[in-house]
């Protein structure tokens, strides 16, 4: 089979439905956001207008794009801004302080009104500034804040981890509501990649480049259909103000290992171009250890206590272009490169003994040493077309990441029982990631409060892996046929998507349904020549509904319904029948009749003032898929590690977030979810069936102590946790740090 023909066809095949997307959108027009007149009225502080006054209009979501206007002898300033956008207003007048605030655009026709202070020598610089919420509820997703986690956090996986309602697993996983792992998006690409190599990424990112952070727990049908644990997008930093301005950082944090960064930041916006460029440098090091207790006989157990260092150096460079060309065409171009640097140092000492007499029958240490090196580039352009005034839009979105992965390792097995016998080897691990992107999104506002959106997108990912392990026998360097291995994989998937939003009076109505045609071939060549084929396409409904119930002391009380239909697909590791070798008792291998589970989730959630209060959900998950551990039937000692279909899952949740907004010297924000879930199905050929209720706790403060001193707690706790099938006893985390301006 001649592999490089065939990525030549998924490539042209892909080209080929990307004329055919072009084609399709010169026929289409569509929308995507709806854009509202904003008034806004300056006055001093005895109601006199102030006319020329200078008023900024500054996007959070891209601080790149602002508007400029002066208002008019009466004070009064009109402006077209984005509904349910949050936007920083800075307003100038001679002979007043200068005002900044922050404000939300909300209801038909809103409308703001802004007090300048008169100036006085007392008060020459002082600027009122209002501060964002850390967390806050902009239609089906949450925005998160990131500013106060970022001063006491060393790079963007840090601040995932102090992100209230986040849970970060050991293996990098991110969970939102549920026991399924959410999808990373970066600038709202999805980082088709391990949740060890996102990470990596996340890792190397300095802190200060994020924007935002948006919690999508039920994304809409413009959203791939895959996952059901929802949607995390990184939103990064892309210029700061008019001029050329820029930063430096240097932190550090200590816990039983430190992590040292230092990053700079230059923007230069002017007129229609803007430009950024971020650089950073980071030493981290950290730890884990696993514990695990496997029974063999009704008489005997392994016992297992791995400990494991991980010193890392990551080096990363953001950049990107943005030119408005006119009123109605502007283009962007984003580029990422990050180099890393990962070692880990293991040692995994291995015990059986029979229960009650504590006799032991084996005993060995597994040591394993692996320097690898990576980097990863991640091209993205992106092309929009404002349409009209109302907000209609055409977008283009090209992406491209290369990512090669390799890996030297040395190992070593010593046996102490029941004979002293030593054995080393090493290996050569290479894998080379290439992901490539295309989408298109037409939007239009029509009449009646009625938006309709379409898109269309296709996808493409190869992936290569090649081992080759050795083992030292009697002096000489021998190939180990077991381990050594080869493949390759691809995947193309191909989407489109519709849906219509219509306002009545208080309610919003959101429904639409997506389309996803899945292709997904992978090829065995080592150590035997397996293959598989996988080719389906499924529908995805989507309903959202919204209704403004009522005022609690004049703040918003808003309620939301949610539907969504998701699928999770296997990934290739998860359908290889290759046996792979783990140690001396456990190997792993795929299995091809793997089936993709389908998840169904309904939800129902309250927010005050755009403020997240209550939600409660389910999931209804069939064909869910685990991974599981079956006993050798012809080697009791011999475990075999394997996905497979189990069954169905019900999981019921719901949360509860409180807090003291910002404003103040002192804010927090704290929070409670508990969920409950009871699957079904069979387990080795018997009736399966498992209850299980956890709960989380997480929480976040912020006092300033001074103008220029802030301090930060925040933390989590789990009881009766659970990933998966996995049961995980009561632990939590709590860090505490100072920040200090100079």
């Amino acid at each position: 089979m001649n592999w490089n023909n065939q990525k030549g066809r998924l490539l042209l095949s892909s080209m080929n439905r990307l004329l055919l997307i072009c084609f399709s959108l010169s026929l289409t027009v569509f929308a995507t956001a709806q854009e509202v007149s904003v008034k806004m009225t300056i006055t001093g502080s005895k109601g006199e207008p102030l006319g020329a006054a200078t008023v900024v209009v500054i996007p959070a979501a891209d601080t790149n794009t602002k508007q400029t206007k002066m208002a008019d002898t009466a004070g009064i300033v009109n402006f077209q801004l984005q509904q349910d956008g949050l936007y920083k207003v800075q307003v100038s007048s001679v002979n007043y302080q200068t005002v900044e605030k922050n404000i939300t655009v909300k209801g038909a026709e809103p409308a703001f009104r802004f007090v300048a202070q008169p100036s006085a020598k007392a008060m020459t610089g002082v600027v009122v500034t209002a501060r964002r919420p850390l967390i806050r509820q902009e239609d089906d997703k949450t925005i998160v804040d990131p500013e106060p986690l970022a001063n006491v956090s060393t790079n963007a996986y840090e601040i995932m981890e102090k992100t209230p309602g986040l849970f970060v697993d050991q293996d990098g996983n991110i969970y939102i509501s549920s026991t399924t792992p959410a999808k990373v998006f970066i600038n709202g690409r999805e980082q088709r990649m391990s949740a060890s190599d996102i990470a990596t990424i996340l890792k190397s990112l300095p802190p200060n480049a994020i924007s935002s952070i948006e919690i999508l727990r039920m994304p809409s049908a413009k959203y791939d259909a895959s996952g059901s644990g929802g949607i995390v997008n990184v939103v990064l930093r892309k210029g700061v103000r008019i001029g050329l301005t820029g930063s430096a950082n240097i932190g550090m944090n200590q816990g039983r290992y430190g992590n040292q960064f230092f990053g700079v930041n230059l923007n230069n916006s002017s007129g229609k171009l803007s430009t950024y460029i971020n650089i950073n440098a980071s030493k981290r090091n950290s730890y884990e250890e696993i514990i695990t207790n496997r029974k063999f006989a009704a008489d005997s157990v392994l016992s297992q206590d791995a400990l494991t260092k991980y010193p890392a150096y990551s080096y990363y460079i953001g950049y990107g272009v943005n030119y408005a060309i006119n009123d109605k065409w502007e283009w962007s171009y984003d580029g990422r490169f990050s180099y890393n640097i990962n070692k880990s140092n293991s040692v995994n000492e291995s015990i059986k003994q029979q229960i009650g007499t504590d006799k032991l029958g084996a005993q060995n240490f597994a040591m394993i040493n692996n320097n690898g090196k990576n980097f990863s580039v991640n091209q993205g352009l992106n092309l929009k077309y404002k349409i009209d005034s109302a907000g209609s839009a055409w977008t283009t979105d090209l992406s491209y990441t290369y990512s090669p992965n390799n890996t030297d390792q040395l190992f070593t097995t010593q046996f102490v029982i029941p004979n002293n016998i030593t054995f080393n080897g090493d290996a050569r691990i290479e894998n080379t990631f290439r992901f490539g992107s295309a989408a298109t999104d037409l939007s239009k506002k029509l009449k009646g409060k009625l938006t309709v959106e379409a898109g269309l997108k296709t996808t493409a990912v190869w992936f290569d892996n090649n081992n080759n392990y050795f083992n030292q026998v009697n002096g000489s360097r021998v190939k180990d046929n077991v381990r050594t291995g080869a493949y390759s994989y691809k995947e193309n998937i191909n989407a489109g998507y519709g849906q219509i939003s219509k306002t009545f009076g208080s309610v919003v109505l959101k429904v639409g349904s997506r389309i996803e045609n899945t292709n997904m071939t992978g090829h065995q060549l080592v150590p035997k020549d397996t293959s598989f084929s996988i080719n389906r396409t499924d529908f995805f409904p989507y309903v959202y509904l919204s209704k403004n119930l009522m005022k609690i002391a004049g703040y918003d009380l808003r309620a939301y319904l949610i539907y969504r239909r998701t699928i999770n697909r296997p990934a290739y590791e998860y359908l290889n029948p290759s046996p792979r070798y783990i140690d001396p008792y456990l190997f792993e291998a795929g299995n091809p009749s793997l089936r993709p589970q389908f998840t169904q989730t309904y939800e129902a959630n309250i927010s005050v003032d755009e403020r997240p209060i209550f939600a409660f959900g389910v999931n209804e998950t069939k064909d869910i898929f685990n991974q599981v551990v079956y006993q050798d039937p012809g080697n009791r000692s011999q475990a075999i590690r394997t996905y497979d279909n189990l069954g169905k899952n019900k999981e019921t949740y719901f949360r509860a977030l409180g807090a003291l907004p910002p404003g103040g010297k002192y804010f927090f924000v704290a929070g409670a979810q508990y969920n409950h879930n009871f699957y079904q199905g069979t387990y080795e050929s018997k009736p399966l069936s498992f209850k299980r209720g956890s709960w989380r706790f997480f929480t976040y403060h912020n006092l300033k102590a001074t103008p220029t001193t802030n301090i930060f707690l925040n933390g989590y706790l789990i009881l009766k946790g659970q990933i998966q099938f996995y049961e995980i006893s009561t632990f939590g985390q709590l860090n505490a740090g100072i920040s200090q301006q100079m």
